[in-house]
């Protein structure tokens, strides 16, 4: 539907993707403002198939509980099964799945997830939004531009036709609209690539082995893993830099390589064919199925990670989903920070005038530290996905912040709790030179692995819970319905969790370093561990832990 040559709206959405499309519903579904949705593509999304499937906790209960999409989501997309984690065996020929170690979390999460195939899902928001009373779409926009007036409504143009709006949201993805006009374009020192594509069919991951159907269900393995299907989780085959993911959707498969371009050369991986070709050669078990694959699209982006100086303004005007900033596909965060973005600009959006000056500020403070938390993850540590153990700690470590300082104020609505914020920033920034030292010191941890310890030659496996503070910490998928004082209480004892957690962390690193796995149970000594000063140097470790006064008796952990 078109508009006319003079029309005026509440809000002016750019860009009918992901961001834009829920932003819109979000809108719709909780304010009475109406709403203009401009796409350059005349029928998006488009023939092309999109990347980015898999949804965690956050954007789980956001598409579900908060834009109300539970019934359509069960009915038409997969329930997602956890991210699970696979590395070769050395020794091994590694051409069957047994011949792989594993890592995973057994049980399904409280809140449910979904493996999305965003092309029906973006398809559903549209036609759903173009249904409602206070939604126009317009699509083939062409010759889009902006006057932005702080002191008035702003003035879209497009395709000879006009609109006024008193707020412009850009979600017009990579090409980002707004960030180009406003020069708010700003690097990070992220520096992957990712090469993926669709094949027709499951892959399930389950049936590349030797063993017969009956052996694989009768496993033993099974007490340990469960008998949920494993092809239903993300699945991560992962070396040092780099990891392969395996996503179902109904009908096909989403198969995608990403890795740091220090440790693969992106000439290598510039085709699904090519890519396909170098995941059988790293992975052998995929000889015995991805060649005889029939490709049904593909894509590539050789350096896809930025940052943006800003997000939001009370000059009314805001960036949400990767017109403003993205990270790294790893942990699936993209659809976390679009969903945290569109709750603090639908918030800004219903704001009194004399209100948004403040929450301007508070909010890009939030939308900022939400993803510059995650950016130690994928720039300092990186190579930790090359060695089970390394990565363990660093995901079990990770999953716990996630749980904590994302997951439960935003499944608790405390991400506009003005009061509350204040109160989770500091925190939050407590954590941050944690994290770092943390990341650093588990990377120095994996290189010195590599140097000292030879391979596993025998497969193993581990539940991420068996680490009692992650385990612990997935409790708080169940606080839900907390005052502001409980939320807060709640939190603290978290951090304080957090803490003991990195500094059993810490203690394993040491067992495994000086080779006496006593210390892991060391409790005096984990007491007297200095996260903010941490360095990995095996002979101080060494002379540090001789120097200790005293020691307390090995206790369970």
């Amino acid at each position: 539907m078109s508009v006319a040559s003079e029309s005026r709206y509440d809000v002016v959405i750019v860009g009918a993707g992901l961001a834009g499309l829920t932003l819109a519903r979000h809108l719709l579904l909780y304010t009475d403002k109406t709403v203009l949705l401009l796409d350059k593509r005349a029928d998006p999304p488009g023939p092309s198939q999109k990347v980015g499937e898999s949804l965690v906790q956050l954007s789980g209960y956001y598409f579900s509980k908060v834009l109300d999409l539970e019934e359509y989501l069960l009915r038409n997309h997969y329930l997602k099964y956890n991210l699970r984690f696979h590395w070769p065996t050395s020794g091994k020929a590694n051409q069957a799945l047994e011949d792989y170690s594993r890592s995973f979390i057994r049980f399904s999460s409280n809140l449910a997830t979904f493996q999305l195939d965003r092309n029906k899902f973006e398809e559903h928001l549209l036609a759903t939004a173009r249904e409602h009373p206070r939604c126009r779409f317009v699509g083939g926009v062409q010759n889009l531009d902006a006057k932005l007036n702080p002191g008035g409504p702003h003035r879209i143009s497009f395709n000879g036709s006009a609109a006024e709006c008193s707020w412009v949201v850009d979600c017009s993805g990579r090409g980002g609209f707004l960030k180009r006009k406003m020069g708010l374009a700003q690097s990070n020192n992220i520096r992957h690539g990712s090469t993926w594509c669709w094949v027709e069919g499951l892959v399930n991951i389950e049936k590349l082995t030797d063993r017969s159907w009956t052996e694989v269900r009768l496993s033993r393995d099974r007490m340990k893993q469960g008998n949920f299907p494993f092809f239903l989780a993300t699945n991560h085959f992962c070396a040092e830099g780099m990891w392969f993911w395996i996503i179902p959707l109904h009908g096909i498969t989403s198969l995608g390589l990403v890795y740091d371009k220090a440790v693969l050369d992106s000439d290598r991986v510039s085709t699904a064919r090519k890519m396909l070709e170098f995941v059988c050669e790293k992975w052998p078990v995929f000889q015995r199925d991805l060649p005889q694959r029939k490709v049904v699209d593909e894509g590539r982006y050789y350096d896809f990670s930025y940052d943006a100086r800003q997000t939001i303004s009370a000059e009314r005007w805001a960036i949400s989903g990767e017109a403003g900033r993205f990270s790294d596909p790893l942990y699936s965060p993209g659809s976390d920070l679009i969903s945290i973005y569109n709750t603090l600009i639908v918030d800004a959006i219903q704001a009194r005038p004399a209100d948004l000056k403040r929450k301007e500020s508070v909010y890009e403070l939030v939308m900022r530290v939400m993803y510059s938390a995650y950016v130690p993850s994928y720039a300092l540590s990186y190579d930790c996905l090359g060695d089970r153990q390394a990565f363990t700690y660093k995901y079990g470590w990770e999953l716990a912040i996630y749980f904590g300082f994302y997951v439960l104020p935003f499944i608790n609505d405390l991400f506009t709790d003005e009061e509350f914020l204040p109160h989770f920033l500091r925190k939050f920034g407590l954590l941050g030179p944690i994290n770092r030292n943390l990341q650093n010191f588990l990377s120095d941890f994996y290189r010195w692995k590599q140097a000292h310890v030879p391979p596993e030659t025998e497969t193993g496996m581990n539940d991420f819970y068996e680490m009692r503070w992650l385990r612990e910490s997935e409790k708080l998928f169940y606080q839900v319905g907390l005052t502001r004082e409980e939320a807060i209480e709640t939190l603290d004892m978290h951090f304080h969790h957090l803490r003991e957690y990195a500094r059993w962390i810490v203690a394993q690193v040491y067992a495994t370093v000086l080779g006496k796995p006593e210390i892991g149970g060391d409790a005096a000594f984990q007491e007297r561990v200095k996260l903010r000063d941490l360095a990995f140097d095996p002979e101080k470790m060494r002379m540090d832990y001789e120097a200790m006064p005293s020691r307390a008796e090995a206790v369970a952990v």
